[in-house]
């Protein structure tokens, strides 16, 4: 991407070599998000073009620098969101990287993976188990470990009904994630031709919200203990706050553009909203390690790397399902 606004473009460069502290990947494939495309605008603070985005790599350590111990050629790794940190100020100090703007960001930072190769810093990497193909692999290293990750620093129990907002990128393995940790797993979308999908992904209930309201649905089953909303639309997240059980939690990982309008009556009872990013390199590897343990995948269309920008315009037309993959 050499302007903001403009369309991706495909170019031959040399193959980059890995500096101090920095390893070089072979791609083999690399997962197309919506952040992408905010990429793509130029809208991300200190962004420098052309730049190569991509931040769902997957593929096998070719070459390293100098001061790098830990990985070697042939290994296999992922390079998820988040490339990197300080490791000194507060908000790394506490895993809270995404508020430290010295944080190195994966296509943003430096390039990304809509390439043959991509160099990224030593610890943004993630080990990646050889149950799982490079093709699911990259996925799960943004919508997999934002949908894990949340859940399992939700507070969220062994038995507790987990109640997940939208059946798309996030969603479908929200759900696969939620019903293998043990929770009464329920599904919340538009329409009753999506409740077969849901309770093929796991989950154990079916609310139509095109039928009736998220929030009598979700108190005829007993009300949620948590509801994770992982589609961005500001009004079917809200209409879920009354259908939280007291002290129940509305976790975020999809935000809207649009403000978020829930009445601080309903917040009484001790229900409370929050949101999450995604993680650092070690929770990439933890959810591609429980994954391949649990069976969850990604449901992926695959596009080369050449159709990069048709990949792109396909996903935020919403003509993806679930998540699309390019493959150089």
């Amino acid at each position: 991407m050499a302007k903001a606004g403009g369309a991706l473009e495909l170019v031959e460069r040399e193959v980059p070599a890995p500096g101090p502290g920095q390893v070089r990947l072979r791609v083999e494939a690399c997962g197309v998000c919506h952040s992408d495309a905010m990429v793509k605008g130029g809208a991300f603070p200190g962004l420098t073009l052309p730049r190569v985005p991509g931040h769902e790599i997957a593929g096998v350590v070719d070459a390293v620098g100098p001061q790098v111990t830990a990985w070697k050629p042939g290994d296999r790794a992922g390079v998820g969101w988040h490339g990197g940190h300080c490791f000194q100020c507060a908000a790394c100090r506490h895993g809270w990287f995404i508020n430290c703007e010295r944080a190195r960001i994966t296509g943003i930072s430096f390039d990304g993976g809509y390439a043959e190769y991509a160099v990224a810093p030593q610890e943004a990497l993630a080990r990646m188990p050889d149950e799982l193909g490079a093709v699911e692999a990259a996925p799960l290293l943004c919508a997999g470990i934002t949908t894990f990750n949340a859940l399992r620093n939700s507070g969220a129990r062994a038995g507790d009904t987990v109640a997940v907002q939208g059946i798309g990128g996030l969603g479908h393995l929200a759900l696969q994630y939620a019903a293998r940790m043990g929770f009464r797993t329920v599904a919340l979308s538009h329409g009753a031709d999506k409740e077969a999908l849901a309770r093929q992904l796991g989950a154990h209930a079916y609310v139509d919200t095109q039928r009736t309201s998220a929030a009598e649905g979700l108190a005829r089953l007993g009300g949620a203990d948590l509801v994770l909303a992982t589609a961005p639309h500001a009004e079917a997240i809200a209409a879920t706050v009354a259908g939280l059980k007291p002290r129940g939690k509305l976790l975020v990982v999809a935000a809207p553009f649009e403000p978020l309008q829930v009445s601080a009556f309903a917040l009484l009872s001790g229900k409370t909203v929050a949101g999450w990013p995604s993680g650092s390199a070690i929770d990439s590897e933890e959810t591609l390690a429980f994954s391949a343990l649990t069976g969850v995948r990604p449901r992926v269309e695959r596009f080369p790397l050449e159709q990069a920008e048709e990949a792109l315009a396909k996903m935020l037309q919403n003509r993806v399902r679930f998540r699309a993959v390019l493959t150089p």
